[in-house]
């Protein structure tokens, strides 16, 4: 789905009050949290992330999941451990109704691109 937000604020009120927003925040807190200088805008009328010129994440609330695009999921070290409990693509993370997040499965391998894009490496596709 796409939004018409201009702002990140924007975005999160134009989310329907559901499990989609729900999840969508705790994603959210998990970036914000592992990197307060990551710069939250809106790129591809979705959340995005990064450093104000390149940006690592970008999140977005679907009709049936919430995406977490990150670029090339096998840059990151063990990612396909971590995340298997997770329907994978490439570059995109599904987070279905059902799952989890309090697992920190998922918290971790936000950590580590992070932690990539902070040592100058590249998690593009």
């Amino acid at each position: 789905m796409q939004y018409e937000a201009n702002t990140p604020n924007e975005y999160i009120n134009e989310l329907e009050d559901d499990w989609r927003k729900e999840k969508l925040v705790k994603i959210r807190e998990m970036i914000t949290s592992n990197g307060p200088e990551l710069v939250e805008g809106i790129e591809h009328k979705m959340l995005s992330y990064g450093n104000g010129e390149k940006n690592i994440f970008h999140l977005n609330a679907q009709r049936a999941y919430v995406s977490l695009y990150v670029g090339d999921i096998d840059k990151v070290a063990d990612a396909r451990e971590l995340l298997k409990d997770f329907k994978l693509g490439k570059g995109c993370i599904r987070i279905k109704r059902n799952q989890q997040l309090e697992k920190p499965d998922l918290k971790e391998f936000i950590s580590r691109v992070i932690g990539l894009w902070r040592e100058g490496k590249d998690t593009n596709c």
